[in-house]
């Protein structure tokens, strides 16, 4: 939720960029779908995220995609969707890219 709010408002990325009430109306109305799972951090957080910060040779902003990754590993997330190359940092956890058929 806060990448998405963070990437659709974003002036440098989005021109114009979604207008914050609207992003957060479109979260809102995520938040009331019966699907939707908010994953937080469990007991094995920690040694998931200290695994994949250093094997990963992680530094600075990509601390928050290992973050994203171990909390996604810890869950049993099969495949992440993103754009973000990044990821690929992280060989345990499948990604796809949404915006690439195939």
């Amino acid at each position: 939720m806060h990448e998405f709010i963070g990437i659709v408002t974003h002036a440098r990325i989005y021109n114009p960029p979604t207008s914050m009430r609207l992003a957060v109306d479109a979260v809102g109305s995520w938040m009331e779908s019966s699907t939707l799972v908010l994953l937080g951090e469990t007991t094995e957080h920690w040694s998931k995220l200290t695994r994949l910060l250093i094997h990963g040779r992680v530094a600075g902003p990509r601390v928050h995609d290992a973050r994203v990754a171990a909390l996604c590993l810890q869950h049993g997330v099969r495949e992440l969707w993103t754009a973000d190359r990044d990821f690929s940092r992280f060989p345990d956890l499948a990604t796809r890219n949404p915006l690439v058929g195939g």
